[in-house]
């Protein structure tokens, strides 16, 4: 049961630290603790994981008390990269870093097939 968000505009460090909070973590309790929590990516990472478990229940008929987080990675994106002017006909670069989240819930009980 995976579930992944590529081109995340925040940058993998800073998206790691929400990752870290709720990896290995029940579901319901990462989805409080994601509401609580003030950082731009716990509204992508929550709706994400909230993606997961409706593809659990689908294709999996899981419940959603039996799920937790099982695996949680944050990956590189691609870079954008810009220029600031600066005096003097110089240019600093930007460089506009972005995230691939990727998560992945595993049932307490690990008797779940797909549907046929």
């Amino acid at each position: 049961m995976k579930a992944f968000l590529k081109n995340h505009h925040q940058t993998p460090r800073k998206t790691r630290l929400i990752a870290d909070l709720i990896r290995g973590k029940k579901v319901s309790v990462a989805l409080a603790e994601l509401d609580l929590v003030i950082k731009k990516s716990a509204a992508p990472i929550k709706k994400l994981i909230e993606s997961a478990v409706a593809n659990a229940k689908s294709n999996f008929k899981a419940n959603e008390e039996d799920l937790y987080v099982k695996n949680l990675t944050v990956d590189k994106g691609n870079v954008i990269k810009r220029s600031q002017p600066m005096s003097r006909g110089r240019a600093f670069p930007i460089r506009h870093r972005l995230s691939h989240i990727q998560v992945e819930l595993e049932a307490k009980s690990s008797n779940l097939n797909p549907k046929s």
